[in-house]
C-alpha cells in the first residue's frame, strides 16, 4: 500500500513500534489516496465478503493499470470521488471489511518486496517500514518484531497465496518479453476474474483437452483458493510453455 507523502526506511533491528486504534487521533487518515494494487487473493477475499460477482466488484471497486514497471495489466483499488479520496471501504469506525482487507493493508506498516529467481527457484524477500508524516501510531509503546506483526495481523496466508502469483510477474522466463495481446487478455482474466476463468475451465473443451486428475477437478470445483492456484499453474503453461499441464490422450482409432 503507498500513500503519497510517505517515504520508506529499513527496519532497524528487525523490530517495530507501532499500534493503531480509535483513540490514535490520526485513526484512517492513511485510509485515503492510496495507490493499492490489488492481487488475485485479495479480490477473492473482498468479493466474497461483498457478495459480489467478479465483474461487479472489478467494475465498482477497481481500476485498471498498464505499465507500472511491468508489463501485465494490474488493477488498483478505486478511491471514492470525495475531497480525501478515500478508500471505499473506510468509515468512521474504521474498515468496513477488516477480516478481509488486503494484503498490502493488513501488512502497514510494513511493506514487503519479493521476487522469484528464475529458473532455479527459491525466494527472496525483505520488509521495510512506511513512514507516513502524520502518522501517530509509530508513538505508541508497542513493539514488534516483523514475524509477530505478520502473525498478528493474519499476513501469512496473503503471503504464500501472493506467492503464487508473484512467480508469474516476477518470471525471468524469456518469453514474457513476447506475450501478445491475447495472453495478456488471459493473465487479466486468470488473475483477477475467477468467475470468468471458472467458466473458462468448466464450460470450455479445456478438461477434456488436458489431463487433469479427478481430484484436482473436485478441487477446483468447491474451493476458489484452489481455483486460484489452478490458474497460477495455467498461467505457466499458457504464458511461458512450462510443463505445468499435459495433455490428454487421444482416444484409440
Amino acid at each position: 500500500m503507498e500513500q503519497r507523502g510517505s517515504t520508506i526506511r529499513p527496519l532497524a533491528g528487525g523490530t517495530l513500534r507501532f499500534l493503531c486504534h480509535k483513540e490514535v487521533s490520526c485513526f484512517n487518515k492513511c485510509c485515503a489516496d492510496l495507490q493499492l494494487m490489488l492481487t488475485p487473493y485479495d479480490i477473492l477475499r473482498i468479493k466474497r465478503t461483498l457478495k459480489l460477482s467478479s465483474d461487479e466488484f472489478l467494475n465498482k471497486y477497481t481500476l485498471p493499470v498498464m505499465g507500472n514497471g511491468s508489463i501485465f495489466p494490474m488493477v488498483r483499488l478505486k478511491m471514492r470521488n470525495d475531497k480525501r479520496k478515500s478508500c471505499p471501504f473506510v468509515s468512521d469506525e474504521g474498515c468496513a471489511i477488516y477480516m478481509d482487507r488486503p494484503g498490502s493493508c493488513r501488512l502497514y506498516p510494513l511493506g514487503r518486496a519479493a521476487s522469484v529467481r528464475f529458473p532455479y527457484g527459491g525466494d527472496q524477500e525483505f520488509y521495510f517500514l512506511v513512514n507516513e508524516p502524520h502518522c501517530l501510531g509509530f508513538m505508541e509503546k508497542r513493539q514488534w518484531t516483523a514475524e509477530e506483526w505478520i502473525k498478528d495481523q493474519g499476513v501469512d496466508i496473503y503471503n504464500k497465496m501472493n506467492g503464487y502469483w508473484m512467480e508469474i510477474v516476477t518470471s525471468r522466463n524469456p518469453r514474457k518479453k513476447e506475450l501478445s495481446r491475447e495472453k495478456l487478455q488471459m493473465f487479466y482474466m486468470t488473475s483477477y476474474n475467477l468467475d470468468r476463468f471458472r467458466d473458462f475451465v468448466f464450460q470450455s473443451k479445456f478438461l477434456k483437452t488436458f489431463d487433469i486428475v479427478a481430484e484436482e477437478i473436485e478441487r477446483i470445483k468447491t474451493d476458489e483458493t484452489e481455483l486460484i492456484k489452478f490458474g497460477m499453474k495455467w498461467l505457466k503453461f499458457a504464458l511461458f510453455g512450462e510443463s505445468t499441464f499435459r495433455l490428454s490422450s487421444p482416444p484409440p482409432p
